[in-house]
């Protein structure tokens, strides 16, 4: 082996090592960071705000939050603050559940933006008072299931499966034929159950009537102002007005500053701003799953029904 070689070699070697050092050196000069400034950033008393944006799907950091924050006796209040056409059910419903337990034990009021539908308006209905702008979309109170039907364009194109199953109702549904008749009667009372746990939930945060809150649950959008006139939210205002609202009725000084709720530590957050561009790096060559489409609790204006 060459001598010129040999030192390629070696100028290889340190340059893998010094990588990893200076890796090393950025991961804890982060972590440092974040234990120095972590503690004392929170305030003695403040009120906690959780954003609830885009499409709701898994929110157990939230749930995990929320919980920890309905302990914290430093969080007097919890502000909601919403702008999602909502999404899966579970989630939705978990996350719904989370702010109860909040609003069990401290003041909860729920602010919508631009839109609060479907599981979207579902997480609001906790809060003691719910703000909406005049524009606010809100409302489509319902649930939906989507299934891809692909059987006319495998027809045409020759591609047939076999598929061996358990019971008949087993492969309900699959992309590759239509539902059968007792699979789309099966499937539905699946949707109509989970439809009246979603009522309820709107029944029981908004102190109505089922009937009247089912016979408002047709899917159908209502604006903020709309809303206001059929008792589905309490007043046409935006934080500030929120804001105005805890310092009149529950005695939450309005000097008390806002601390939006923190679903992982400082420290967590910091890694993990650092290395976004590695993740999104390995995002973009490794295989994305396609997942099967579960029932949602989401206003979805520009899809067939």
């Amino acid at each position: 082996m060459s001598l010129e070689t040999d030192l390629l070699i070696d100028r290889r070697r340190l340059k893998r090592r010094l990588f990893f050092w200076r890796m090393a050196s950025v991961v804890a000069v982060v972590a440092a960071i974040g234990i120095a400034v972590g503690p004392r950033s929170l305030p003695h008393n403040h009120v906690t705000r959780l954003f609830v944006t885009g499409e709701i799907s898994n929110t157990t950091r939230e749930v995990q939050a929320l919980d920890t924050m309905a302990n914290d006796d430093r969080a007097t209040a919890l502000i909601v603050e919403i702008d999602s056409p909502g999404g899966g059910v579970y989630a939705a419903a978990a996350l719904h559940d989370a702010i109860a337990r909040v609003a069990a034990r401290k003041p909860v009021v729920s602010v919508m933006a631009g839109i609060a539908a479907s599981g979207g308006f579902m997480v609001a209905m906790p809060a003691r008072r719910i703000f909406a702008g005049a524009s606010t979309l809100t409302g489509s109170i319902g649930v939906i299931l989507q299934t891809p039907e692909f059987s006319g364009l495998m027809s045409k194109l020759g591609i047939t499966t076999d598929i061996i199953a358990s019971g008949p109702l087993k492969d309900q549904p699959n992309p590759t034929h239509p539902l059968s008749e007792a699979g789309r009667t099966e499937l539905r009372g699946v949707m109509m159950d989970i439809y009246e746990q979603f009522v309820d939930i709107v029944a029981k945060g908004r102190h109505m009537d089922p009937a009247k809150v089912r016979a408002l649950a047709d899917g159908r959008v209502f604006t903020g102002r709309q809303a206001l006139d059929l008792g589905l939210v309490d007043e046409l205002g935006d934080e500030a007005a929120a804001r105005a609202w805890l310092a009149t009725e529950a005695k939450i000084p309005a000097s008390w500053p806002i601390e939006d709720l923190r679903t992982r530590s400082r420290t967590q957050s910091l890694l993990a701003a650092g290395f976004a561009p590695f993740a999104d790096l390995l995002k973009s060559v490794l295989y994305q799953g396609v997942g099967l489409d579960g029932p949602k609790a989401l206003w979805q204006p520009s899809l067939p029904q």
